[in-house]
């Protein structure tokens, strides 16, 4: 019986790979975004708001990026019947706002992003491009 196993992580240069691609993203796009990047325990990587991006959205996309990573699949897919109670089970860090994907290596999940301020297909669009930037498994909610 094994008692450890080995584990993919996220390195801080991986997330900021993939911050550099959102914004980039974002930019191309004329959609200025806050973007969270979290690790496989909800574990803050690295972050920004860009200059124009709504100052809630701040909370909205980290909530987002932490509820990828605990679920292992894009916030979407969350049952929009179970929202609340998740929520307050969670206390408020989960949601089922569109934004959020799972960050997934070689079918690991490693972690998640999560991309708020503009509607939600726009931030599912820069999350995906944050992705490719590493070469993560495209998630398509």
């Amino acid at each position: 019986m094994s008692v450890t196993r080995p584990a993919l992580k996220l390195t801080h240069e991986g997330a900021l790979k993939m911050l550099a691609a959102a914004v980039a993203k974002a930019s191309a796009m004329g959609v200025p975004q806050n973007v969270n990047i979290v690790d496989e325990g909800g574990n803050l990587l690295a972050f920004v708001r860009m200059d124009g991006a709504k100052l809630l959205s701040r909370e909205t996309s980290l909530s987002k990026a932490i509820t990828a990573a605990s679920h292992r699949q894009p916030t979407s897919r969350l049952n929009p019947a179970d929202e609340i109670k998740l929520s307050l089970a969670a206390g408020q860090r989960l949601t089922n706002l569109e934004g959020g994907l799972p960050i997934v290596i070689d079918g690991v999940c490693i972690g998640g992003i999560g991309v708020g301020s503009g509607k939600g297909a726009e931030d599912v669009e820069v999350a995906r491009a944050a992705l490719a930037a590493i070469g993560a498994e495209d998630q398509i909610p």
